[in-house]
């Protein structure tokens, strides 16, 4: 069943930053091919400063966390939804609370993924289910545009990253003397068996100084992580320098002006591809070919699978990581500069 031509659409893809970034190539996909359609994302708070004031869409609804847990958020969310009439809905994610939202919009057409990337309860609360072989998360979430028409686009994120944000951060790189170039860092991960090593990230961090006249810049966020970054900046030999504390675009807009971004699978390394820095994820506990860093122009460096239920990997030791030396990444990091100089 394909739709002409959908006047409605909602777009559900609820938590994680990483996951929304990567899941922002639909928003542009539906924009080239339903100029004069309404669309609309629903998301939680967490996640929502990724996708308010994005270009291709009219609206951003945000749900606070724990909005499907209470019968009267339940009702106010379903009155929220319904006001705006969505004939399509589009869910993204996979999980129930995505689905829920996409049912209680009333939509007559709510297209999910079929399969093992179709989760909990939303097999039985989206009515178009949707096959995909292909692993990536962006991948994944372009497929399901095929029942609209939409097969492969291309893929762009138009990330909304304002030039205030840009000129804040342009005077911090110019105060830490580093409008020659600049590597970032950032040593940071929501799962602990995501994390690379300090003293490591502190060795290619040296070894960009040394061999390439390249200074590295080390990002962060929260205490626990700015602990990190400083230990990364000690063991960096006068390499590396702490970034100050961001905002999400701040953050973007830093990425942004470096020649190269290293990173373990987390939000700021998509938020690194959407800006088009070319990028080296780290990946233990997860796999590349689902959620590394997307395109040609980035790489991916895997030692070891720790493979396992979600719950077991996330709350695994960061074994896999530690697989992963400093030598493999300097070697990647010799080859996407030199690379990026031809």
């Amino acid at each position: 069943m394909i739709a002409s031509n959908p006047s409605r659409i909602l777009i559900a893809r609820m938590s994680a930053i990483g996951d929304t970034i990567l899941t922002l190539p639909v928003a542009c996909a539906l924009r080239a091919k339903f100029p004069d359609a309404f669309l609309a994302w629903v998301v939680e708070e967490k996640s929502a400063a990724m996708v308010v004031n994005h270009a291709c869409l009219d609206e951003v609804l945000v749900l606070k966390r724990g909005w499907f847990t209470h019968p009267g958020r339940l009702l106010a969310t379903r009155r929220l939804l319904r006001a705006r009439r969505f004939d399509v809905t589009i869910d993204c994610q996979g999980m129930t609370k995505s689905a829920l939202a996409c049912w209680l919009s009333g939509a007559r057409r709510r297209i999910g993924l079929r399969g093992a990337h179709g989760r909990e309860l939303s097999p039985w609360l989206n009515n178009e289910r949707i096959p995909s072989e292909r692993p990536h998360v962006v991948d994944r979430s372009l497929d399901l545009l095929a029942p609209l028409g939409i097969q492969q686009p291309a893929v762009r994120w138009q990330l909304p990253l304002d030039d205030d944000s840009r000129q804040r951060m342009g005077e911090v790189i110019d105060r830490l003397e580093l409008s020659g170039g600049y590597a970032v860092m950032n040593p940071g991960a929501t799962w602990q068996s995501r994390r690379w090593e300090m003293d490591r990230f502190g060795r290619v961090a040296q070894h960009l100084g040394a061999q390439h006249s390249l200074p590295t810049l080390v990002v962060w966020g929260g205490a626990g992580e700015r602990a990190a970054a400083e230990q990364i900046v000690a063991e960096s030999a006068g390499h590396a320098v702490l970034a100050p504390p961001t905002t999400l675009f701040e953050l973007a807009a830093l990425i942004e002006g470096g020649r190269l971004f290293l990173s373990a699978d987390t939000g700021p390394l998509h938020m690194a591809v959407a800006v088009g820095t070319p990028s080296i994820g780290l990946y233990g506990t997860t796999r590349p070919e689902e959620s590394g860093p997307y395109g040609s122009s980035h790489a991916a460096l895997q030692a070891e699978y720790q493979s396992g239920s979600h719950r077991q990997r996330r709350h695994a030791d960061n074994r896999a990581m530690r697989l992963i030396s400093a030598e493999m990444v300097c070697r990647q990091c010799d080859a996407m500069l030199t690379s990026c100089r031809e």
